[in-house]
């Protein structure tokens, strides 16, 4: 069996096949923020320029041009230009399609530039011509991922789910603060509704009752009624808890700046709540655009969690297979060490964030909505698995389907996934 990297190398370097290593040049390029680094060699070794530096930006990438032409041999019969994926600062280079269209522009994961690193004996030494010289091996090599067009509605999905991403983390965190004011102006709400902020009665409460006298004096009845007249529907049981833990209630003599303080979380708690929202709505507008959405065919496979997916996976068509996927997203084991402490029985964790996020999620929704992964994750309790190994097992089978979903661009059928594992 050929090497799956053996494949991508071959495909790579085709327009190599049979021409004089003397013809073939290799630009590697470090990028920086607002500056990158880049050297010209070609592909017996030879160095035709030395490492320098040039400005992302339109004169920066004409110099470039400008440098790298003044050394091509006049019979150059490939241009190789490899970029270090660098979170979004190698996009300038990338993207901005200022480079020839007979280029070859590869896209390189930092991963290979570290161990190529390690393989030149520099691994602990990160400096930019030493990453160049690692990335110029790789180049060689024929390792990397031909730069495609841009998939327009994708590359905004990413946008929109990264902006979503955002606004939720920054909420959690004013909700965790927000209820720290909530407990100085009305003790004892939490103990009286199950999720404060996360029930409509929960937030009626804190927007209308933070003084918990106005709550004591109205009554169950009153309160109901009050509730109702704003779409609330509150059983009396809640409302007798909630009246009486307003009765009940001490005073603090920081009640009033709390109140304060709150009626200002809340609106800005209000804010993000809608800019949440539209971020769900242009999502779900994005979606039908992307061969994503044959996903939402899926079991608990919503817009949010399928565009999560799709934007942490990216271009399906730079996956080999699901295991490459299940692999960059850190979750397979962490590789024995014959020396040392033994790590080889838990989670690499090493990876993408976001990819992890985005699999372990689409496991959730797989196993709360289809029986067949519900019965594998009840034979994994059985047998004695921890929930975190039965998330990790379904998430590894959500990978699995979804990513022959969108392979093949069918829709969910569970028949055929009756019996995976």
């Amino acid at each position: 069996m050929v090497h799956v990297h053996g494949v991508r190398a071959q495909e790579l370097s085709s327009r190599s096949v049979g021409i004089a290593l003397d013809r073939l040049v290799a630009v590697p390029v470090d990028v920086g923020k607002p500056k990158a680094m880049a050297m010209v060699c070609d592909f017996t070794g030879r160095r035709l320029a030395a490492p320098f530096e040039f400005r992302q930006d339109r004169t920066g990438l004409a110099e470039l041009l400008q440098r790298v032409r003044a050394v091509l041999p006049a019979d150059v019969a490939l241009v190789r230009v490899g970029v270090e994926a660098c979170g979004h600062y190698h996009r300038p280079v990338v993207a901005s399609g200022m480079l020839p269209d007979d280029w070859q522009l590869v896209e390189l994961n930092p991963a290979w530039v570290t161990a190529q690193r390690k393989v030149n004996g520099t691994a602990r030494r990160k400096t930019d011509p030493i990453d160049l010289i690692a990335i110029a091996d790789l180049l060689l090599a024929g390792r990397g991922y031909e730069v495609a067009a841009g998939d327009e509605p994708l590359l905004e999905l990413c946008a929109w789910v990264a902006h979503r991403r955002r606004r939720v983390h920054v909420r959690s965190g004013l909700k965790n603060q927000l209820l720290g004011q909530v407990d100085r102006c009305f003790p004892g709400l939490a103990g009286a509704v199950s999720d404060v902020l996360g029930t409509k009665v929960g937030r009626l409460v804190v927007a209308e009752f933070a003084d918990p006298d106005r709550l004591a004096k109205l009554g169950v009845g009153r309160f109901r009624a009050y509730a109702a007249r704003r779409d609330v529907r509150v059983n009396v049981t809640i409302a007798e808890r909630l009246v009486a833990a307003a009765r009940q209630a001490l005073p603090l003599p920081e009640a009033a700046v709390a109140r304060q303080v709150l009626d200002a979380d809340l609106q800005l708690l209000a804010d993000f709540d809608a800019q949440v929202a539209a971020a769900d709505a242009r999502i779900s507008a994005l979606i039908p655009a992307t061969r994503y959405a044959v996903l939402t065919s899926g079991p608990g496979w919503g817009e949010v969690r399928v565009g999560a997916y799709g934007a942490a996976v990216g271009d399906p068509a730079r996956w080999a297979s699901h295991a490459k996927i299940y692999r960059a997203a850190g979750l397979n084991p962490a590789q024995y060490e014959s020396a040392g402490r033994r790590r080889d029985s838990g989670i690499s964790r090493e990876g993408s964030v976001e990819l992890r996020r985005a699999l372990l999620d689409l496991g959730v929704g797989l196993w709360h909505r289809d029986p067949a992964a519900r019965d594998y994750a009840a034979a994994l309790r059985e047998r004695g698995k921890p929930g975190g190994i039965i998330a990790t097992a379904l998430a590894r089978r959500a990978n699995k389907i979804a990513f022959a979903m969108v392979r093949d661009q069918t829709l969910y059928e569970p028949t055929v996934w009756r019996q995976e594992d």
